[in-house]
C-alpha cells in the first residue's frame, strides 16, 4: 500500500488574516530530518507577532505554516540520524519562523538535532507546552549567567511562560529564587518555588532592600523589556549578571556600570534562523526531560481544548491575556 502523500495543516496567507485548513503536501524527510506525527503545537506569544507581521526578528515568508513548538512521534527517519527511530515520542522547537515548515499541520519534517524524547510522564500536550520557554530560560541561567547553588535568582514576570520556567530551573540548579508579578499570579510564583514581590506595590529599591538586605540579587533574569530591564539594572548585586529575553526600549546602562556587573541577551531563534548550535537546542531538552522525570519542572498548561480547526479562536484567547498556562493546539488525536 503507498503512503499518503498529503496532510492537513492551517495555512496563513496574509498578515493578520484567519488561518486557512486546508490539504498541503507531507513532507519527506532528508539526510539528518526525522518525520514526526504531529500530536500537539504549543502557541507561543511570538507565534501570534509573527502571524500579525509584527515580528522582523522572526520573519517567515507567506504563505507559511506556522507554530514553533511541537510534540509527537517519529514517523520516518532520513539519512544519517542514528539518536532516533520509528515510533520514538519527542518534543522541541522546530520551525514556524525563517521559511521552515511549523507546527499547526499533521506532520513536518524536523531536523534531527532540535529534537529530544519526551519525559515519558508528559502527555503530549504538556511537551509541546515546553520547548521554547524552557530553551530559553537554559540559555539565559545556566548558558550565559551561570547559575551557582546558593546564589540569588530574581525572575522579572515570574508567572509568564519563560518566567515560570526560569523559576523552576533556578530553583533545580540550587538557587534561592525570587520573582515579580501581579498580586493576582503571587500563589502561582509561590507554587512554582519562588518568594513572590508584587512590583506594583514596591519600588525596585524597597524589593531590594526588603529581600536582599540592600544587597541585590546575584543573577536577574529580564522577561518583558522595557521599564522591566531598567529596574534589572538597578536590582542586580555587584558583580552580578542581568538576562534578558526582550531587551525592547532605549536603556540607560549606568546602573548596571555602576554595579560593576554584567548583561547578556538571549535570542532563542538564532539557530533556527542561521542554522547554528541547532544540536545544542536538543541538548537543553535532554536536561529538560532529565528534570521533569526528576519532578524538578512541570508546565503550566492551559485547560482550554483547542484543535487544528480551532487556532483562531487560540490565539484570540492568548491575545485577550485570559489564559491560565500555556495554551496547547491538539493536532492529533
Amino acid at each position: 500500500m503507498s503512503k499518503p502523500t498529503s496532510m492537513q495543516a492551517a495555512v496563513l496567507e496574509n498578515h493578520g488574516a484567519p488561518f486557512r485548513l486546508t490539504e498541503v503536501a507531507r513532507p519527506v524527510p532528508r539526510a539528518g530530518q526525522v518525520l514526526v506525527r504531529i500530536m500537539a503545537s504549543g502557541v507561543n506569544p511570538l507565534d501570534l507577532k509573527i502571524r500579525s507581521g509584527g515580528a522582523e526578528h522572526a520573519r517567515h515568508p507567506l504563505p507559511a505554516i506556522l507554530g514553533i513548538d511541537l510534540a509527537g512521534v517519529v514517523e520516518a527517519v532520513g539519512a544519517q540520524v542514528a539518536d532516533f527511530r520509528v515510533g520514538d515520542e519527542v518534543y522541541g522547537m522546530t520551525g514556524g519562523v525563517g521559511g521552515i515548515q511549523g507546527s499547526l499541520a499533521e506532520y513536518a519534517a524536523v531536523d534531527a538535532g532540535l529534537l529530544a524524547r519526551k519525559p515519558s510522564h508528559f502527555s503530549m500536550r504538556e511537551a509541546a507546552s515546553l520547548p521554547l520557554v524552557f530553551i530559553t530560560a537554559w540559555e539565559g541561567l545556566v548558558d550565559r549567567a551561570h547559575v551557582l547553588a546558593g546564589q540569588t535568582v530574581l525572575v522579572q514576570g515570574g508567572a509568564g511562560g519563560v518566567g515560570s520556567m526560569a523559576i523552576q530551573l533556578a530553583g533545580a540548579l540550587g538557587a534561592k529564587v525570587f520573582a515579580t508579578g501581579a498580586a493576582a499570579r503571587a500563589n502561582v510564583i509561590e507554587q512554582l518555588g519562588a518568594t513572590p514581590i508584587d512590583h506594583a506595590k514596591m519600588s525596585v529599591e524597597e524589593y531590594v532592600a526588603a529581600y536582599s538586605s540592600g544587597r541585590g540579587f546575584d543573577v536577574v533574569y529580564d522577561t518583558s523589556g522595557g521599564t522591566s530591564l531598567d529596574d534589572s539594572f538597578k536590582a542586580v548585586a555587584r558583580l552580578g549578571h542581568v538576562v534578558s529575553a526582550l531587551g525592547w526600549g532605549t536603556h540607560a546602562l549606568a546602573p548596571l556600570s555602576f554595579r560593576a556587573a554584567s548583561y547578556s541577551g538571549v535570542f532563542t531563534l538564532l539557530p533556527l534562523l542561521t542554522g547554528e548550535g541547532r544540536a545544542h537546542h536538543g541538548e537543553i531538552l535532554r536536561q529538560a526531560t532529565r528534570l521533569a522525570e526528576a519532578g524538578m519542572i512541570k508546565p503550566l498548561v492551559d485547560a482550554h481544548y483547542f484543535a487544528l480547526s480551532d487556532i483562531d479562536a487560540a490565539h484570540a484567547l492568548v491575545q485577550a491575556r485570559r489564559t491560565q498556562g500555556k495554551v496547547v493546539i491538539s493536532i492529533t488525536h
